[in-house]
């Protein structure tokens, strides 16, 4: 509370042209950061899905016998890597409205 009274008149003049300054906007590149970030979050989760499925079919048709098991895994896994990406959602929504 005792900086402003000791403040001499140059230290007043440049609180003002500061606060007279415009605020530079950057919702442009938030955007495009909030775009990479999902995108990129999507494009690998849907090739690791794709992977994981493929992975598991080749399995299944080695060991037929164990086929609710694999079953069971891989939907566990595609469960985690689909979280991941929603993760990245809520990462770009925070991006663009918080930040």
């Amino acid at each position: 509370i005792a900086v402003p009274a000791f403040a001499s008149s140059t230290d007043e003049e440049a609180v003002t042209t500061e606060a007279a300054a415009p605020a530079d906007n950057n919702t442009g590149f938030k955007g495009i950061g909030a775009g990479l970030c999902v995108g990129l979050a999507a494009a690998f989760g849907a090739l690791g899905m794709g992977i994981a499925t493929g992975r598991s079919n080749e399995s299944i048709a080695r060991q037929p016998e164990l086929k609710g098991d694999i079953r069971t895994n891989l939907i566990l896994g595609i469960v985690f890597m689909e979280t991941a990406i929603i993760y990245a959602l809520v990462v770009a929504i925070i991006i663009i409205f918080v930040l």
